[in-house]
């Protein structure tokens, strides 16, 4: 019978529950009953009688003492209301005590052998418990034994046998049907580490205690591998050594680790103290761990005093208090930070060191000191020095070599000037001669036979031709140099294109094709409308005399937006550009070079003067525009004038005034200071009904100002003898009378330009004739009728 079968399985491991132990009553009770009345009669079967003693005891041993009592009362109380079962002759009252004591007796007995049996039970189990934690122990303990390669070994000292685990076995390579003793572990030690072995097993028999010691064993494949072995000598009742126990540990890995470490560890103090520069390795509290051999020799000492040396001892006492501050605020940044200062070497000699620290964390991210590197740079201070000093001789050199090319330069462009003068002074000096000729001639002429009049009229026309030519060559020379007075106003560029393509096609005749194409509707540009159609007529002019027989000339117009740097000396912006194409004979690079040079020209002499390019060159870049020219030879030429856009709404062209007719004589203060004009301009006023009092500058003027005397207009040239201007003294004739009407005249403004043009009186320019001077007077005395109105 096993534990797990009855009676163990009628003995229920915790008290029955109350259910559980009623119902297993009431079945053993009714089985006692039933065997009473199947052996005596059922009249007779609840009487007293032994049949309820197993009873009694099946009840005890499942429920307890409890519930055998209460099946004890329950058998009394079934016999008491069956007295007739009960035997005759026999006390009814000893029957039930008897049963009583007996019933007693059996519950007890009972109880009792339940009790035993649980604490059977009970020990059983604990038993059990205790034989599941041993071997789980064991378990446990030959895991870690594999899992940290420790062997056991137990050593007979008097037989030299001994037992090995099987993890010992696997440390020594070893198959574990071998036999365990010392003999046989001293041959598997490296002949290198034998003979310690077999010292320290004496050492521990003699002594009684066995030192930890590491060795080397060599397995049966050759391989190579290190063990620990730790033991303990036991002794015998006498004293005497007896056993010894122990373990080996194989520390292969780690012995492995420990020989990499120490060798990258060798081999970074070999690179370290092989390094030219200073290294070292700080604690979190500066104290230096490690020093290279540079880092010795600069301070001379010894390994140890350099890791103690005091850094401040040899410091510049010049750059003492600066380091102090850079250092305390560097390592206290935690970050890399470098210092650079003067440091006394070994051998006195100051040297200029410069260091780097950078912060170094352990494997728990906590701050653990600086790891440092320095390199003297005395050198390299020097030769700055030195490049500094170099640099300040070349700078001077340079300055110097500056200044003779400046000279150079400035020398070639007077020269470039003086050329260019000439050049310009012989074409003027040629085409005004040609002028000159004209009206000189005609006018000796018209002296000679003034009763001619057909002659007369002739000539005069001829001289005033002459004189319009010369007008118009000096126009081109102030456009050209920018000094030309434009008089710039809103228009549509298509407009005044398409207003100038009849004496454009009278200009470029019948054997040329000329193509016109203007393309930008609504384009506004802010220009001179006179220097902007000769400009157009000397393009096309020019293009007529390089196109031969049968060849096109193309002027078209487009609205354009230009980068910077898209087309040269042009700044970006919106423009309206202005293209005359010719299919002619091209230009080459020398040519385009100079081709808006002042009287420079391709032409046959007498074909052209040279200024027609040079007038729109002027035009342009007055305007606040430019001009590009692209050319080939063989190729024809393009010539693309740009004008600035404008937002400016043109206004509606008024009709031309007539001329004027003689008005009512006016008194008129004329300041000139050249005679001859002053007497061609008083005749015209006086042919114009009006007084005229000269003036032949600025003197002069004041003269007839002190005087007092009245009059009702001033008409002064712009430009005057001295350093005052007309414009000066028209303001303090007006400052003398207010209100008085004032006209500025002149052929030519210069550095005056901007003051006539911020002045509020109008400006008659030279050539003007008598219409032009009418006009002017008109529309000066039109905006002040009042100044007639106060005249006596």
């Amino acid at each position: 019978m096993t534990p797990d079968e009855w009676p163990f399985r009628l003995i229920p491991r915790r008290p029955p529950a109350f259910l559980a132990a009623l119902a297993l009553s009431i079945a053993a009770m009714a089985l006692a009953i039933g065997v009473r009345g199947v052996l005596l009669g059922w009249p007779n079967a609840t009487g007293l009688s032994t049949t309820y003693f197993p009873a009694f005891i099946l009840i005890t041993l499942y429920g307890g003492q409890r519930w055998g009592w209460a099946g004890l009362a329950a058998a009394l109380l079934l016999g008491a209301t069956n007295r007739a079962s009960l035997p005759v002759g026999i006390s009814e009252s000893g029957i039930f005590i008897m049963f009583l004591v007996s019933g007693g007796v059996t519950v007890i007995v009972a109880n009792a052998l339940r009790q035993s049996l649980v604490r059977l039970e009970a020990a059983r189990r604990d038993q059990e418990t205790t034989q599941t934690a041993l071997d789980r122990s064991e378990a446990r303990l030959r895991l870690a034994q594999d899992a940290g390669s420790v062997g056991l070994w137990d050593w007979d000292v008097a037989t030299g046998e001994g037992v090995w685990s099987p993890t010992l076995y696997r440390n020594l390579g070893l198959d574990p049907v071998r036999d365990a003793n010392v003999r046989s572990l001293l041959d598997m030690v490296h002949p290198d580490d034998r003979e310690r072995v077999r010292q320290v097993n004496i050492a521990a028999v003699k002594d009684g205690r066995m030192d930890p010691i590491e060795y080397r064993v060599i397995w049966p494949d050759g391989s190579i591998h290190w063990l620990l072995s730790r033991g303990e000598m036991l002794r015998d009742d006498d004293g005497r050594i007896v056993r010894a126990v122990g373990v080996n540990i194989d520390v292969t890995e780690r012995r492995m680790a420990f020989e990499q470490v120490r060798e990258s560890e060798a081999r970074f103090r070999a690179l370290a103290d092989s390094a030219p520069v200073l290294l070292w390795i700080s604690k979190s509290d500066g104290q230096r761990e490690f020093a290279n051999q540079a880092y010795l020799d600069f301070l001379g000492a010894s390994y140890e005093e350099a890791l103690r040396f005091d850094w401040r001892q040899c410091l510049h006492p010049d750059d003492l208090p600066r380091i102090l501050q850079e250092q305390v605020a560097g390592e206290a940044s935690r970050t890399l930070f470098n210092l650079e200062a003067r440091y006394r070497r070994a051998d006195g000699e100051l040297r200029w060191i410069r260091s780097f620290s950078q912060p170094r964390y352990g494997p728990d991210g906590e701050f653990i000191g600086f790891i440092g590197i320095a390199f003297d740079v005395t050198d390299a201070k020097r030769a700055e020095a030195d490049l500094k000093h170099i640099n300040d001789l070349l700078a001077e050199r340079v300055q110097a070599a500056l200044a003779e090319r400046d000279e150079a330069e400035a020398a070639l462009r007077h020269a470039q000037k003086l050329e260019a003068v000439g050049q310009l002074t012989g074409g003027v000096a040629h085409d005004f001669n040609n002028l000159l000729t004209v009206i000189i001639g005609a006018l000796d002429l018209i002296q000679r036979r003034p009763e001619d009049a057909e002659r007369r009229e002739r000539m005069i026309e001829a001289a005033l031709g002459a004189a319009r030519r010369g007008e118009r060559l000096t126009g081109q020379l102030l456009a050209f140099s920018r000094r030309q007075a434009l008089k710039p106003e809103a228009v549509r560029v298509d407009d005044l294109l398409t207003s100038s393509e009849p004496l454009l096609r009278r200009a470029v005749g019948e054997a040329v094709s000329l193509i016109m194409a203007p393309a930008a509707p609504g384009a506004v540009a802010m220009v001179d409308t006179g220097q902007f159609e000769a400009a157009v007529m000397n393009l096309v002019v020019n293009a007529r005399d390089a196109v031969a027989s049968g060849g096109s000339i193309r002027v078209e117009s487009a609205a354009c937006d230009l980068a910077e740097g898209e087309v040269s000396e042009i700044p970006a912006g919106r423009y309206v550009r202005v293209v005359v194409h010719d299919t002619g004979i091209g230009m080459d690079e020398a040519t385009m070079a100079r081709v808006f040079d002042p009287f420079f020209t391709t032409k046959e002499i007498g074909k052209g003067t040279g200024l027609g390019l040079s007038q729109v060159y002027g035009f342009a870049r007055q305007s606040g525009g430019g001009v590009a020219i692209d050319s080939a030879p063989g190729k024809g030429a393009s010539v693309r004038l740009y004008l600035p856009r404008s937002e400016v709404t043109p206004e509606a062209a008024e009709p031309e005034a007539a001329a004027t007719a003689r008005g009512p004589g006016l008194r008129v203060l004329l300041v000139e200071d050249d005679a001859e004009v002053g007497d061609l301009v008083t005749a015209m006023l006086e042919d114009l009904n009006h007084q005229v009092f000269r003036a032949d500058g600025a003197v002069a003027f004041e003269r007839f100002m002190a005087r007092g005397q009245v009059f009702d207009l001033l008409l002064t040239d712009l430009i005057m003898p001295g350093p005052r201007t007309g414009v000066d003294l028209a303001h303090e004739a007006v400052k003398a009378r207010p209100g008085l009407p004032v006209i500025l005249s002149s052929g030519y403004t210069g550095e005056t330009l901007s003051s006539a043009d911020g002045a509020p009186w109008p400006l008659l320019r030279k050539p003007y004739s008598a219409d032009d001077l009418a006009q002017a007077i008109e529309a000066i005395m039109a905006d002040r009728p009042h100044a007639l109105a106060s005249r006596p």
